[in-house]
């Protein structure tokens, strides 16, 4: 019998899944000060609406995705990404009637990849879209947002890349400046570039061979590309982001490959993971509704990548709310202390309540639990209505017990817990 989890999978537990709670809380309280609503999607779709957005010759489509065929021999896929499912969801609801659309998500993805450090076959996506809007200032409203996001988790060493991809008009006038440069030089290219020349040249730029990153040196660069209309967009965006004060990098090779992409294309990096640098990455995407069958509707957003935030965050402490622990002395008093700990917990308090052992046993469980204060009573403490709130880490005898009265121990608590 198998007990291992499957290969580019993992269990999140303990620290992680403290640091992983702390994230999307903080996700959430960013993405409500921007007014995005919570959407959610079916973890899988039909096969067909990720080969249509991502495209037969994609990575993605061609190694990556879990496809299967259900019973009724339906093709259909784990979702390996989640702009394509949020389209799907706004046109099969009709809420292209009723723009803009600002949608928020957190669901797990699944792609068929080698698993290294900050790269599984499941991981979670957190992601933010915003559509309907071809002003630029939606393009800086989604860069701020992430930009608060990582201010919030107190993320160090980050850098915000940005670029411009144009228009259609540009990316086209691009694309044919990409084939007379590479074409010469098909021979020297990776196989996998090979390929790309013919179907998405663009996607050259991407490639992590040595001998492709080397002739990509000389490649012609976007900015040659671009018409006026590309360039005003693109320097509204960075004046939006001057306004803000948020930094930024400009860096021409940003680039991506799939047609519906125009304009924007930004990423927060770090320099703590490695190789798998991008946290967060975004950009506009003009034309990915109309491709899927619905009107022509203009849109951006990015997504977040939690595991990543909680690989970067690991060693970060983290403010926990105190913990009080329940000590009844005896095994009479067990029921007054499930009582009293159900009285306390609808005061917002949290509350540890150790059931097996004897008071040594159940001391060490409160301290593994890091309660900071126990409430311990006996029958001689509730004869005369009161109990004994000892402070478990102060090492001042004079005020590590006291006696409090059981009228007023949910105050007294509410007190030592701050709220």
């Amino acid at each position: 019998m198998i007990v291992n989890s499957p290969r580019g999978t993992r269990d999140i537990l303990g620290q992680e899944a403290k640091v992983k709670a702390h994230i999307l809380k903080c996700f959430y309280d960013c993405v409500q000060t921007y007014n995005f609503n919570k959407i959610e999607t079916p973890i899988f779709e039909h096969t067909s609406i990720f080969k249509r957005t991502l495209g037969e010759a994609s990575d993605i489509v061609g190694k990556e995705m879990y496809t299967f065929n259900d019973k009724g021999s339906d093709s259909l896929t784990l979702r390996p990404e989640g702009t394509a499912p949020i389209v799907r969801a706004l046109i099969s609801n009709g809420l292209t009637q009723n723009l803009p659309q600002k949608l928020c998500y957190v669901e797990p993805m699944f792609r068929y990849e080698r698993p290294q450090k900050g790269r599984y076959r499941q991981f979670v996506q957190a992601g933010i879209e915003y559509i309907g809007s071809n002003n630029p200032l939606a393009d800086v409203e989604c860069i701020a947002l992430a930009h608060r996001l990582l201010n919030k988790l107190d993320v160090k060493n980050t850098t915000l890349y940005i670029n411009t991809l144009g228009d259609i008009e540009s990316r086209q006038a691009y694309r044919k400046a990409l084939v007379d440069y590479f074409t010469p030089l098909k021979n020297k290219l990776s196989l996998d570039s090979q390929f790309r020349l013919q179907n998405n040249p663009l996607r050259i730029l991407d490639s992590k061979d040595p001998e492709d990153k080397l002739l990509c040196v000389d490649a012609p660069q976007y900015q040659l590309s671009l018409n006026q209309t590309s360039k005003d967009f693109f320097s509204a965006v960075l004046k939006g982001l001057d306004a803000l004060d948020i930094p930024y990098t400009i860096q021409r090779s940003l680039v991506r490959g799939l047609d519906y992409y125009c304009h924007t294309a930004f990423e927060f990096k770090t320099d703590q993971l490695g190789a798998q640098d991008a946290i967060i990455a975004g950009g506009r995407y003009d034309h990915l509704v109309k491709q899927m069958g619905g009107p022509d509707i203009a849109a951006v957003g990015c997504g977040i990548g939690i595991d990543r935030l909680c690989l970067l965050m690991e060693n970060i402490p983290l403010e926990t709310p105190p913990i009080i622990g329940l000590l009844p002395v005896g095994e009479d008093e067990f029921i007054t202390g499930l009582k009293m700990a159900d009285r306390l917990r609808k005061n917002a308090i949290n509350i540890e309540f150790p059931l097996n052992g004897n008071m040594g046993k159940r001391f060490k469980q409160l301290d593994k639990a890091g309660c900071s204060h126990a409430v311990i009573f006996g029958a001689d403490e509730l004869a005369v209505e009161s109990v004994t709130v000892k402070n478990l880490q102060s090492t001042d005898d004079q005020t590590k017990e006291e006696t409090v009265k059981l009228y007023n121990l949910a105050a007294h608590l509410k007190k030592i817990c701050g709220l």
